[in-house]
């Protein structure tokens, strides 16, 4: 596949403008940015849904026009969406088929459906059954559904759109090896991804994207991560993650002790103290994000928790928010922010009591609010006037952090917060995490990703089978421990212990 000058526009607005791409047969060719950059545009383009406003695509020597996306998967080209884009209610292996179900007669095949999705789940390293219910799945499986259902026929050109942002490091291998597969294969690979260690270790070419034109395409054999980061922000890079904090001996801001979440399926007992950042790590699955959910009472849970020394009595969100707790899901755009909802409304609905009058909403406290957080978190938009889910993925991210300080809490808990965000908004979200717990509160960090639950944290419990197995501290804080302890039970440099 080539292209040559792809422009698209929207009205006055240029979003991307003049890209000429040349994807080759049996190569991984990584196309990197910052959010806003055009990365999903281009991948739009190429892949039927977007028409572009200038320029045209080429198919082994022949210009070639999608009309839709049924077109492009016909040509052989398909997109595997950042967004999760299945139905629900409907098992996997109807979701793999849907629109193309195999019939014996007149009749749906079910039998042949679910063993072809069987096959096709088992090859890139999923783990659920072709007849579960979508719905009932964890997100990091429904992500390997949606990259099955693409997968399942033969194709010239696949195209990964984020695919490992939802995905725990097991699963994360196993897509990758499928990718090396696909190009061991003779198919073309685009792949998108903020992770650039993995284009790092997949790449054969690396083409960069910075506010909505091509900067240029490079061997990645001569491309460290640092380079790669640099070409996207246009500047040179400061150290990622904050400078080490000295360990606080003050009394915990929060103390849990033998919490018991969903009838004893996840256990565990910690303690955050000012100034900290504690993580949290493991494999998906483990019970980071249960264990924090049943502590604010978003799951059925037993246990003692005290905040600022004070025991809840009743735990729930709105009780804790009031004593100092909150916490920032993972799920950003199905349960963090309102996407069809104005910006302003986003972020003053977790602090009503405090922006708005008893009987009526005082628009202007709203937008002086808004206003505040667009400068203090940087949260870069062409206009206050639009609705979150016209932002970009970083930004979206940064809005929801505003929204929750905006409580003005002693304690912070935020589930993923980098996921699916380039490498210039991460640094800007650890900065903002560092500048919290220098103020005196405290943050719990749930992070898949090893690097940044390292580079972050000041102490890091690891979690496997619903328990806490291990705590790390100082030089024991290493990506090869937090991995031994997640798959072993134990840490090397110590046995791990909590309070």
């Amino acid at each position: 596949m080539r292209t040559e000058a792809l422009s698209k526009s929207y009205g006055p607005i240029t979003v991307l403008s003049d890209v000429a791409l040349e994807i080759l047969p049996g190569e991984i060719h990584a196309v990197i940015g910052e959010n806003g950059a055009g990365k999903s545009t281009l991948m739009r383009l190429l892949s039927g849904y977007t028409a572009p406003s200038a320029g045209y695509l080429e198919m082994s020597g022949q210009r070639v026009q999608f009309d839709t996306s049924v077109a492009a998967e016909a040509a052989g080209v398909v997109l595997v969406h950042q967004e999760i884009l299945l139905a629900p209610d409907l098992t996997v292996a109807e979701n793999l088929f849907l629109g193309r179900e195999v019939s014996r007669g007149f009749m749906v095949d079910d039998r042949e459906m679910n063993h072809r999705a069987a096959k096709v789940l088992a090859s890139i390293g999923a783990h659920c059954h072709p007849r579960d219910r979508v719905d009932d799945l964890p997100l990091a499986q429904r992500q390997l559904v949606q990259i099955a259902r693409a997968l399942l026929e033969p194709r010239k050109v696949v195209i990964f759109d984020e695919p490992t942002a939802v995905l725990a490091n097991d699963e994360v291998a196993a897509l990758l090896a499928v990718v090396r597969g696909l190009r061991d294969q003779g198919v073309a690979v685009l792949y998108i991804s903020h992770r650039l260690d993995e284009v790092e270790a997949l790449a054969d070419r690396i083409t960069v994207l910075r506010d909505g034109r091509m900067i240029g395409t490079w061997p990645a054999k001569g491309l460290t991560q640092r380079d790669m980061a640099e070409l996207m922000v246009g500047r040179k890079l400061d150290m990622l993650y904050p400078a080490k904090r000295h360990a606080s001996s003050a009394e915990p801001l929060l103390k849990v002790e033998n919490l018991v979440v969903d009838h004893g399926a996840v256990e565990g007992s910690f303690a955050v103290q000012p100034g900290e950042v504690l993580g949290i790590g493991g494999m998906i699955g483990s019970g980071r994000t249960e264990l924090c959910e049943g502590l604010i009472g978003l799951r059925p849970s037993q246990g003692r928790a005290l905040i600022n020394g004070k025991v809840m009595s009743h735990r729930s969100v709105a009780a804790w928010q009031a004593a100092g707790l909150v916490y920032l899901t993972e799920d950003r755009k199905g349960k963090g922010l309102l996407l069809d909802e104005p910006l302003a409304s986003n972020l003053t609905l977790q602090a009503l009591d405090t922006v708005h009058g008893r009987v009526t909403l005082d628009r202007r406290k709203e937008t002086t609010a808004l206003d505040k957080a667009v400068l203090d978190y940087d949260i870069r938009v062409r206009s206050v006037h639009l609705d979150a889910g016209q932002l970009s993925g970083g930004n979206q991210q940064k809005l929801l952090l505003a929204k929750v300080m905006l409580t003005d809490p002693a304690v912070v808990i935020i589930d993923e917060p980098t996921r699916g965000i380039d490498i210039g908004n991460k640094s800007q979200i650890y900065e903002f995490i560092d500048k919290l717990v220098r103020s005196g509160k405290a943050c719990i960090v749930i992070s898949s990703e090893l690097s940044e639950l390292v580079g972050l944290s000041d102490r890091v419990l690891v979690m496997r089978g619903g328990r806490i197995v291990a705590e790390l501290t100082g030089d024991q804080i290493t990506e090869q421990n937090v991995v031994y302890a997640a798959t072993s039970g134990e840490a090397h440099a110590a046995r791990g212990t909590h309070p």
